[in-house]
């Protein structure tokens, strides 16, 4: 791993243990456990200690804090056929990859933005693991490959034959590709076969799989890292909203940003416009929006670069 991010072994720092097989993930949960989970100040400490001076004990105590979330975020993709050991593997090779890219000064903690590394490096695995890679990959097909599932569930399509019709002109429509596109990735995918949770884990048939995976609560800094990501999208979208006229932010803030919208014909009556014209500026007024959030992050580095 270390070959692909940065290396966390040194002289008295804390390192990943060790992730061999199947076999060892219980004994590699129970290890990661015993991890202290860093404060606010402590990861700025560390952060700003490898930012300027390359310190590899310092990198090495912000990994091994997050070791946990990528746990948490590899049983996620549990359900494409791979070994979870393996997920969890690439998981911390993205989480590594985030550590040596995080600048203390940008304000947000290290589990917000090594997030978006950890997923970003498990889709890759998992994409490079499927047939699906040999015949190349457009944004749609990967769009589509990690969300059919979650759709299927969500129309109860739990057949293991072709989906129906309708489910699949609904799935087509909702992801922006074609029906011939879905039926032969839910045929893939089917033919990649799930591995079942209730598995027993020995012959006389005690225990099953889904007895091994860690806690479905919440984690302590997954829970820091989604109440800094509300913050930050609140940040962004105030500050984005200064792009926009007045006549713009009354609009858009009174048909989508308010628990109960106000009508086309009350804002036209309010304007003097007609309905069309507001609906217009409600359009208009939200794409100005979305284009300068996604400028401002980019600015800040919020978003990862692309892989």
């Amino acid at each position: 791993m270390t070959g692909k991010a940065l290396a966390v072994k040194s002289k008295g720092a804390s390192t990943i243990p060790a992730l061999n097989s199947e076999d060892g993930l219980n004994r590699y949960l129970a290890e990661i456990k015993k991890f202290p989970i860093l404060t606010a100040e402590e990861e700025y400490m560390l952060a700003k200690r490898f930012e300027e001076h390359q310190d590899p004990e310092a990198a090495a105590k912000l990994v091994t804090s997050h070791l946990r979330l990528v746990a948490k975020i590899a049983m996620g993709y549990r359900g494409y056929g791979l070994p979870v050991s393996e997920l969890i593997a690439e998981g911390n090779i993205g989480l590594m990859q985030g550590v040596k890219k995080f600048e203390a000064d940008r304000g947000f903690r290290v589990a917000t933005y090594a997030m978006w590394w950890i997923k970003a490096s498990i889709q890759e695995f998992i994409l490079r693991s499927w047939s699906l890679v040999k015949l190349g990959t457009t944004a749609a097909q990967k769009k589509l490959f990690f969300n059919l599932r979650r759709m299927k569930k969500n129309l109860e399509a739990y057949e293991d034959g072709d989906l129906r019709p309708e489910d699949v002109r609904k799935i087509a429509t909702d992801l922006g590709v074609t029906e011939d596109e879905v039926i032969s990735m839910n045929r893939r995918m089917l033919g990649g076969g799930d591995t079942s949770l209730n598995v027993s884990l020995n012959e006389d048939g005690e225990g099953q799989w889904q007895d091994t995976l860690v806690d479905g609560g919440p984690l302590q800094d997954e829970i820091v890292a989604d109440a800094e990501e509300r913050i930050q999208r609140h940040a962004l979208l105030i500050e984005a909203m200064q792009n926009l006229t007045d006549r713009e932010k009354q609009i858009l803030t009174d048909r989508r940003l308010v628990d109960e919208p106000r009508t086309l014909e009350e804002l036209s009556q309010e304007f003097g416009v007609s309905r069309e014209r507001v609906r217009q500026i409600e359009v208009r007024a939200f794409e100005k929006l979305q284009k300068a959030m996604m400028r401002i992050a980019g600015e800040r580095h919020l978003l990862p670069a692309a892989a």
